[in-house]
Formats: structure tokens, sequence, C-alpha cells
């Protein structure tokens, strides 16, 4: 039976020599021992023992610096990860190597209320469909990121007030057990920030802010180069602070919460009643056309001058500030990154937001803050829950 309990602290030197062939591919053996500050030596053994786990396998010769040509090791070729990024109206799947580029991925529309059993049910399915077509043999680990609150320590969602069903669900361990090997679950605005930072345009940034805006809204947190999740596991659910106490009831019971002022639901709401009341022509058409509108409607008028889409994206980048700018004089970040559906409401919330947080946090805090879109856009996640999945893998080897 495969264990689902995430390791202990790993031993450093062969998850350090994993993680550099991961993220910079062959090297030689004098190379790693190089970048890993270890000894020729002990590098040389620890490479050794990966080869005979079948972990890494050698990759010919490195080009010629005159003298004796030294020999490239590299991650084994079929070693294979599984990154799922579960939204609220979504499911995103990827089977990655060992370097974490895509081998295979499917996505479908999804909904999150109708609760565990279905929704891992058909994830368990579109992984067992991509094995079908050679995607992978087996799985090394599995990385899911889900859209509520997650208990980092024992793999399970916690009170979600989007998620109806998942409360302490055992996430984690029905992947484990189902699929023979381990997983990990954290919350998707976690896994986002993640993959942002490894692979997008907050690489190797040390303390970083992401926010997902989208359905739900949420905030990564990495300090000194590691996630911050808090004593349980919620740490940066700014979706339910509260901006407005006069404001909308949220789907977490309070009122006013910045989610239910300017979440994708909320954007909705507030769209379908511009269009309803004529105050918005563009989207008064668009209802007529289609019978609902959503934000892309609303992107799209406010490209064409519609003046209740402006004001509509200019109020939510103004609360999304607020909220943020209170974060950046706490927390001092040196990168703010937005991304998540909503997003493609352009440049006009990047700029409100922009101002609101330029305007109201410290100069001192702000002087060198870019504040920037998401360059993984929808991957952000499932790069993320890859990363979390490798590192999971990695770090149950024994030094």
């Amino acid at each position: 039976m495969v264990s689902s309990v995430l390791p202990p602290v790993p031993s450093p030197l062969p998850f350090r020599l994993l993680c550099l062939l991961r993220d910079r591919g062959p090297l030689s053996r004098a190379e790693l021992a190089d970048r890993s500050g270890e000894s020729r030596a002990r590098v040389f053994g620890e490479i050794s023992g990966l080869v005979a786990s079948g972990l890494v396998t050698e990759a010919g010769l490195a080009a010629s610096r005159g003298g004796r040509r030294s020999t490239l090791v590299q991650l084994a070729s079929d070693l294979r990860f599984a990154a799922i990024d579960l939204g609220a109206s979504s499911v995103d799947v990827e089977i990655t190597d060992g370097g974490l580029e895509p081998v295979a991925a499917y996505a479908e529309p999804a909904d999150i209320r109708s609760g565990p059993r279905a929704v891992l049910h058909r994830v368990s399915e579109i992984l067992a469909k991509l094995r079908a077509e050679g995607a992978y043999q087996r799985l090394r680990a599995i990385g899911i990121g889900v859209p509520g609150p997650v208990s980092f320590r024992d793999g399970v969602p916690v009170s979600p007030p989007i998620m109806p069903g998942w409360d302490r669900y055992p996430v984690r361990d029905l992947l484990s057990r189902e699929h023979g090997c381990p997983a990990v679950v954290d919350n998707d605005v976690n896994i986002m920030a993640i993959g942002e930072r490894h692979a997008g345009v907050a690489r190797s940034v040390g303390n970083l802010l992401f926010l997902k805006l989208g359905t739900g809204i949420g905030c990564g947190i990495y300090l000194g180069g590691e996630v911050y999740r808090g004593t349980d596991g919620c740490a940066g659910d700014i979706g339910h602070m509260q901006i407005d106490g006069h404001g909308q009831e949220c789907t977490c019971g309070n009122v006013g919460c910045l989610e239910a002022v300017f979440g994708g639901a909320a954007l909705a709401r507030d769209a379908l009643a511009a269009a309803r009341s004529g105050a918005s022509p563009a989207l008064a058409r668009r209802l007529a056309e289609s019978g609902a509108v959503d934000a892309r409607d609303v992107a799209d008028g406010a490209a064409a001058g519609d003046p209740a889409c402006v004001r509509l994206i200019r109020d939510g980048g103004h609360q999304v500030g607020t909220a943020l700018a209170g974060l950046v004089s706490f927390i001092n970040p040196s990168m703010i990154v937005i991304g998540g559906g909503l997003t493609g409401l352009g440049h006009a919330l990047l700029a409100e937001i922009r101002s609101v947080v330029y305007r109201r946090s410290l100069p001192l805090a702000t002087g060198n803050l870019p504040i920037v879109m998401s360059e993984l856009g929808p991957r952000a996640g499932v790069v993320g829950a890859a990363v979390l999945a490798s590192e999971l893998a990695y770090s149950g080897l024994e030094g």
C-alpha cells in the first residue's frame, strides 16, 4: 500500500540534485557538484545511487572544453507526474515528464458543487484516458489544487465556501490509493503562485503576492522563497476580507466580502443588473441575444466604450486595489502577479489596481513594486501542481 502521508524533511542533497536536473536539464556530475556546493565525491556517489534507482540516466558526452569530455546525466525519460487544477467550473489535467514539460493535457468544464465523489471520479477517468493514450505507464506523484482552504498537512479541504460536500474529504488519500503513488493537495491560488514563480514572470522572486481573480478571489503568498500557508492553511484568503459592511451576502455567510463585491459571480450579477436596467446598452443587447451576460461581455463592452462596463471594471479594480494596498504595506512584496479568469477584463482592470495600490501604500513599499499580469495564464495552476508533485516524489528519497 502506498503511503499518502507527506514525507519528513528530505535529505537535502538527492532532492537538490534532482531539482537541478529538473530545472536545468542534463548536467555533468562536476556541474552538479559546483551548483550544489557539495564535494564531487559525495555528488558522484549520490548520482550513482540515483542511476541505480532508475530516476537518473546517462545522456551522452558534454561539449568539449579541452581535455577529456564529461558524461552528462539527466532525469529518466519515463518519469511522469500528474498535475490537476480544479476550479469552480473547470478541471485541467496535465501529465508531465521529469522536467515538468507537458506530455499530455486535457481540460473540460466541471462543477465543483457536484461534490468530491463525482468530480474525483471524473479526474480518475481523465487520467485513465491519458494512460490508455500512452501518456504514462506509471505516475511517480500527483499534485492537485482545489478552490478552497486546504489543510496542507492532512491533504483535505477545510470548510470551503464554494465546495459543498468537500469539507475534510480525504482527497490526498483517495488519489494516492487509486493511482498507486503519493499525492499532495493545496489551495488553487497557492499552486498558481508556485507555477508562476517556477516558470512565469516571477521566476526566482523571493517575496511575491499572486492574486487570483476568478469565481473566487485568493492570494498566494511567497515569503523568503517559500509559500506561506499559515497555521491551518488559510493564509491569503483575501476574498473573504470585508470591504463593505453593508454589502452583498457572501457564500461564506458574511456580508461585504471582496469576493461578494467583485468575484466572477458578483460581476455577472452586477452586469445582469446593468443590462436589465438599461444602464448598459452593450450588455442589454447581449442579454437579448443570448439570455445571459458574463465577464467576457463586460470586457467586450468596455473595449467598445460602454460607460457602464468601464465603470464595473474600474469599481472592481478599486476594491481589489484597496485590499492589496493593505497587504503591500504589511508584507512589502517585491512583485504582485495577477491571474485568474477575470484578467480577461484587460488593461483597465490592471490600471485601476495599480493606481489604488501605488496611491494608498507607503512609498517605500511601492517604489520598486511591479504589478503585472500572469505570464502563464490558465497554465499557472497545472505548472504549480506539477512542481509540488515532483518535489513530493524527490523528497521521499533517502540521502
